[in-house]
């Protein structure tokens, strides 16, 4: 149905003066004189909420809540109780009621809690249908989680690569998932039944690097005291995965070059050659062909890797994502722990929504762990600060508390937006003269910094 509230009292006068409320405050709303006549409206999937009186003739404001419950146990039911009724009112709030209005009551306390009933509800069927696409979602989709242009395109790319065996070079910022679209590369390609071996180049000291990537033979150099199979044999049949290729030593890069072309190998200490049959996937965070200019990477070397070539958007770049992404993290870590799955607060997501993400999806994924063991949305990166994550500055008032944690979500959402006012308020879900209020409010500008 179109309405956003099913209004139900059996007083017409009530009925009339509650529905031109929520007509003034543009929320729809439909009206029933009976709870029977009120339930068919009324299903699981439905985004409105229910508002109604407790003392009807027939079936009772009270019964009407349980019929709703049965049909859908998060459906808000907003009671309205006649004047002296609080143990009435105490009871519903125990058998599940959203809210509770007392007779006589203003307008606006109506429409106030109609619209608080409605975010929360908004949030649980968005929640559901997060939860829905993660468990209905394909190997791929559960892997790459995100449902914006930038992902859908990736995932478009990575599926059309696979069924290839040339070799790709896949860019992306720290924590953007590399070795995830590797594996995904690899477990989607003919190869997927084979080794998948990963290694980092910028984790192995200079010394060794050469025996573990070629491998060598007993006597090869001091202290080899037996043969050792390199990664390059070791992925023979499957795929290698060369991870932070910028930090590979220039004087190695001819003999990557070699074996990259030929795919042959030498190990340390032999004359013989093995031949290999595997497909490799480089990935940087550095932009390889201004390294290459700079001389600190063979250009040679760079061409070589970059026959098919994929970038991983930032976080920033898919905010739409960023829901979706949480809500996976925050199941993974809550199904870990042996926790409860908790969801976030409208104004903790519009927190997620405005952060920056300097480290992506590790440090959302972080954040999700923190949220996850009832540490509260805590997406700071100051020592100081994070040491009182969850926990409350008594010395400020509610009020002021509060004021704090807006001027926070208002001012990261300005620098996640580079100070654009239009992709800010539309961000944030607020007209643009609230946010000048605010942004006036708080002394926050466009440059950065705050004013005055």
């Amino acid at each position: 149905m179109s309405a956003k509230v099913v209004l139900v009292d059996d007083e017409e006068h009530m009925r009339a003066a509650c529905l031109q409320a929520f007509e003034l405050a543009g929320i729809p709303a439909a009206g029933f004189e009976s709870a029977a006549l009120a339930v068919a409206e009324i299903g699981s999937n439905w985004h409105g909420v229910v508002i109604t009186d407790v003392k009807m003739p027939g079936m009772t404001g009270l019964e009407l809540m349980a019929c709703a419950h049965d049909v859908d146990a998060d459906l808000p039911v907003i009671v309205i109780t006649g004047h002296g009724d609080v143990a009435m009112a105490v009871q519903a709030m125990r058998d599940g009621a959203y809210d509770f209005i007392e007779k006589p009551f203003a307008s606006e306390l109506l429409v106030d809690a109609a619209r608080r009933a409605l975010e929360t509800r908004r949030l649980v069927l968005e929640n559901r249908a997060l939860k829905a696409e993660l468990q209905n979602g394909n190997a791929l989709e559960r892997t790459l989680v995100g449902h914006s242009t930038a992902m859908q395109q990736l995932k478009g790319r990575i599926t059309g690569y696979a069924a290839s065996d040339a070799d790709v070079l896949i860019l992306g910022e720290t924590g953007t998932g590399k070795e995830i679209v590797a594996r995904a590369l690899h477990e989607l390609s003919p190869r997927g039944a084979a080794r998948f071996v990963a290694i980092n180049c910028g984790s192995l000291p200079e010394t060794i690097i050469e025996s573990e990537l070629f491998g060598h033979e007993a006597g090869a150099f001091t202290g080899a005291t037996g043969r050792r199979t390199g990664k390059f044999e070791y992925a023979d049949g499957g795929t290698l995965f060369l991870d932070e290729i910028e930090s590979m030593p220039l004087d190695l890069q001819p003999r990557l070059l070699r074996v990259l072309e030929e795919r042959r190998i030498t190990p340390l200490g032999s004359n013989e050659e093995i031949a290999l049959d595997l497909r490799v996937i480089a990935a940087t965070k550095e932009d390889l062909r201004a390294a290459a200019a700079k001389g600190a990477f063979r250009e040679d070397v760079y061409y070589r890797l970059n026959v098919l070539c994929l970038r991983i958007p930032p976080l920033r770049e898919r905010r739409q994502d960023i829901p979706l992404l949480f809500q996976h993290f925050v199941s993974e870590s809550a199904r870990r722990l042996h926790r409860d799955t908790c969801d976030p607060a409208a104004e903790e997501m519009a927190l997620l929504l405005g952060h920056g993400w300097p480290g992506n999806v590790r440090e959302l994924k972080n954040a999700a762990m923190r949220f996850a063991m009832g540490l509260g949305m805590d997406l700071s990166t100051e020592p100081a600060v994070a040491a009182g994550a969850g926990q409350t500055d008594c010395r400020r008032t509610l009020a002021e508390q509060m004021a704090a944690t807006e001027r926070q979500i208002i001012r990261q959402a300005l620098t996640a937006n580079d100070n654009r006012l239009k992709e800010t308020y539309e961000a944030l879900g607020i007209s643009r003269k609230t946010l000048y209020d605010k942004m006036q409010k708080y002394g926050l500008s466009t440059s950065g910094r705050s004013a005055g």
